[in-house]
C-alpha cells in the first residue's frame, strides 16, 4: 500500500477526532438529543448526529486526499447515496421519522447507487446452478441494502457498540477485498479502510461512558456503506462470496433476524421496539454496560475470523462450517433467551436426548 494512502488514513482518523467535539456542540444547538426514556440506557440527554463527523472525515479523504484512487463514476454515484442517507439520519435525529419514512430515505439512496454507480447484484452462482437475476437485480439489491442498513441501526443501543462492531466488520471486509475477492481494483479496500479510520477517530468519544452518540445519522451511514462495499464483491455472487459478508455482519444480522422471529411469535408488528435485543439480554442476565459491549466485540471478532476461513476452504468445508456456526449460534441465542426464555427447542431437544440416553443406560 502506498505511503500516501497510509498517511491519508491517519489524517482521516485525526480529522474525525478533531471534528467530533464541534459536532457535539452542533447537536445540542439544533436539538439533536437522545432524551432518557424507558427504552434508553442513558440517564441524561445525549447529543446525537455523531455520525456527521465520520461522514465529513470520510468524504474529505475520498474526495480530496485520495481522489485519484477512485473511478469518477463510482465515487460520485456512491457519494450521492451517502448524502441522501446522511440527510435522512439528521432529520430523524432532530425530528424523529416514522419507520416507513426512514425506509423511504434508505430506498432512495439504494436506487441512486444502483443507477448512478452501478452497485448491484446481477448473477448468483450456487453449486450446480447459475441464476441470472435480470430484472430481479433491482429488488434483490434494494432488499440487501435495506436489510444491512437497518441491521446496523438496530444494534446501536449501547455506548460504542455499533461503532466498535463496525470497525471489526469493516476491517475484515477490507482484508477480504484486498486478498480474496476479485473486485477488479484495490479502490474498494481503500474506501473501506478510510471509513474504518473515520470510525476509529470517533470511537474514544463514543465508548462507555459516551459523550456523543452515532445517532441514526451515523448508524444508517455506516450500515449503508457496509451494504454498498459488500455489493462490490457480490456483482457476480457465488455461494462463498454471499456467505462472507453475511458472516462478517453476523452480530447485526443475528440480532435483526431473531428480533423479527420474536415479534412474529409474540404477534407484534415487526417495527415494534422492545428491550429484548442482544445487548439488552446480556445486561439483563447480569453483565455491566462495558462488559456487554466487550462481549459483543468478542462475538463480532469470532464471526470475522470464521468469515476469513471461507475463501481458503473447500465447498463442503464451507457448508460444514456454516452448519456448525448455525448450531452454535442457535445454542447461544437460546441460552440468553433472545427469542424468549421459554423458547428453547434445541436445548430442550438435547436435554431430552441426554435424559433418554442416560435412563436407558441406567436400566
Amino acid at each position: 500500500m502506498k505511503f500516501e494512502i497510509i498517511v491519508s488514513l491517519f489524517a482521516t482518523m485525526i480529522i474525525s477526532a478533531v471534528l467530533t467535539p464541534f459536532i457535539r456542540k452542533l447537536a445540542f444547538a439544533v436539538g439533536a438529543e437522545d432524551r432518557p426514556n424507558k427504552r434508553r440506557v442513558n440517564k441524561i440527554p445525549m447529543p446525537t448526529i455523531g455520525g456527521l463527523a465520520i461522514f465529513i472525515a470520510y468524504t474529505f479523504t475520498t474526495m480530496i486526499l485520495l481522489r485519484d484512487q477512485f473511478p469518477t463514476k463510482i465515487l460520485w454515484g456512491v457519494y450521492g447515496g451517502e448524502v441522501i442517507i446522511i440527510l435522512t439520519g439528521i432529520i430523524d435525529d432532530i425530528f424523529v421519522l416514522k419507520p416507513r419514512q426512514k425506509v423511504l430515505g434508505i430506498s432512495i439512496a439504494a436506487l441512486w447507487v444502483y443507477f448512478t454507480a452501478g452497485v448491484k447484484m446481477t448473477t448468483i452462482t450456487l453449486p450446480f446452478i447459475t441464476i441470472h437475476l435480470g430484472w430481479l437485480s433491482l429488488p434483490v439489491t434494494w432488499i440487501w441494502i435495506l436489510a444491512i442498513t437497518n441491521a446496523v441501526n438496530l444494534i446501536d443501543g449501547l455506548d460504542g457498540l455499533a461503532t466498535g462492531v463496525a470497525i471489526i466488520a469493516l476491517t475484515t471486509m477490507g482484508i477480504t477485498a484486498m486478498f480474496f475477492l476479485n473486485v477488479g481494483n484495490i479502490f474498494v479496500a481503500i474506501m473501506i479502510f478510510t471509513l474504518v479510520a473515520a470510525c476509529i477517530g470517533f470511537l474514544p468519544y463514543n465508548f462507555f461512558p459516551a459523550r456523543i452518540y452515532l445517532g441514526d445519522t451515523g448508524a444508517l451511514f455506516i450500515g449503508f456503506m457496509m451494504s454498498v462495499f459488500s455489493l462490490f464483491g457480490l456483482k457476480n455472487a457465488t455461494f462463498i462470496t454471499l456467505l462472507i459478508p453475511v458472516m462478517i455482519l453476523g452480530v447485526p444480522i443475528t440480532d435483526t433476524v431473531f428480533a423479527i422471529f420474536r415479534r412474529l411469535l409474540n404477534k407484534e408488528p415487526i417495527t415494534h421496539a422492545d428491550k429484548r435485543h442482544l445487548h439488552h439480554r446480556l445486561m439483563q442476565i447480569g453483565l455491566t454496560h462495558r462488559q456487554t459491549v466487550l462481549v459483543i466485540y468478542g462475538i463480532a471478532l469470532i464471526f470475522s475470523f470464521i468469515s476469513l476461513l471461507y475463501p481458503i476452504s473447500t465447498l463442503w468445508g464451507s457448508i460444514l462450517l456454516t452448519i456448525a456456526v448455525l448450531i452454535g449460534l442457535e445454542l447461544f441465542v437460546e441460552t440468553i433467551g433472545l427469542v424468549g426464555e421459554d423458547r428453547q427447542p434445541l436445548l430442550n431437544g438435547i436435554k431430552k436426548l441426554v435424559k433418554d440416553t442416560t435412563s436407558k443406560n441406567n436400566h
